[in-house]
């Protein structure tokens, strides 16, 4: 019985190590403003003198889907799930070396951005809805919030279950990993939609170079760790509830 038991033990010690790791790995990524790049390979000397102008499309309430985009096209752009930035000289009056004095200003975007319709032409509301676009950015929005919501309410069923000594509730924690793992990444599979679909509407000038970032690649790690865990989980639980049907029989005889 030790042995088993001990093999159970480090089964669910290190699903939750798992699970606790791909938590922080979405909450990072979430937070975090490097899901695309964008790298302008020559910055324009203009952008110094339209650094201003710029900006404060960039920052104003009734910035398009259009004018941000060229903005991050432009100025080494970089967006999260929440936010956009751009690099753009500090002194914005004269024009200085770009190196020596470069600052990154970074907008979030609003809850009425996050479910606002994006437009057949972006930029152009008269082109009709893109009904595409406008659900994969909500998806995108709203899936990493289920994903750690079911994580931790996995985590509060494991640690009753711990509590009542019971490994039953080991099999539900493994389903809701399961599928928040699913959620995951389902959000991967959204954000790369979405990006491919914009760059088909806006394609990226010939001296811009774009890629996902750091962030992006946190939450592709976070579902292969969630869907280990489920399997962990699940399979000490099933292992368990074996073993212990089969001592019980034993005694019995």
């Amino acid at each position: 019985g030790a042995m088993m038991d001990n093999r159970f033990a480090t089964a669910l010690v290190i699903a939750c190590v798992l699970s606790l790791i791909s938590t922080i790995y979405m909450a990072a990524s979430i937070g975090t403003d490097f899901w695309y790049e964008y790298h302008t390979l020559s910055p324009a000397e203009n952008v110094s003198e339209a650094g201003r102008s710029i900006w404060e499309e960039f920052v104003s309430k009734d910035a398009d889907e259009k004018t941000y985009t060229d903005a991050l096209f432009r100025c080494n752009g970089t967006v999260g799930l929440w936010r956009r930035c751009i690099t753009v000289p500090k002194n914005s009056h004269w024009y200085s070396p770009p190196e020596t004095d470069m600052t990154t200003n970074c907008i979030s975007f609003s809850l009425s951005d996050q479910f606002v319709e994006k437009y057949i032409e972006p930029g152009n509301h008269n082109s009709g809805t893109d009904l595409n676009r406008t659900y994969l950015w909500r998806l995108q929005f709203l899936l990493p919030f289920v994903s750690i919501g079911l994580m931790c309410f996995g985590a509060l069923i494991g640690l009753c279950a711990c509590a009542c000594r019971s490994l039953y509730p080991a099999i539900a924690t493994g389903i809701l990993h399961f599928l928040a793992g699913l959620c995951t990444l389902g959000l991967v599979g959204c954000y790369v939609a979405g990006i491919e679909l914009l760059h088909k509407k806006l394609p990226l000038p010939e001296d811009v170079r774009g890629e996902f970032g750091w962030s992006f690649c946190l939450a592709c790690v976070s579902a292969p760790l969630q869907f280990m865990a489920a399997a962990l989980f699940i399979w000490a639980a099933r292992t368990n509830r074996k073993e212990f049907t089969l001592l019980k029989a034993y005694r019995v005889a």
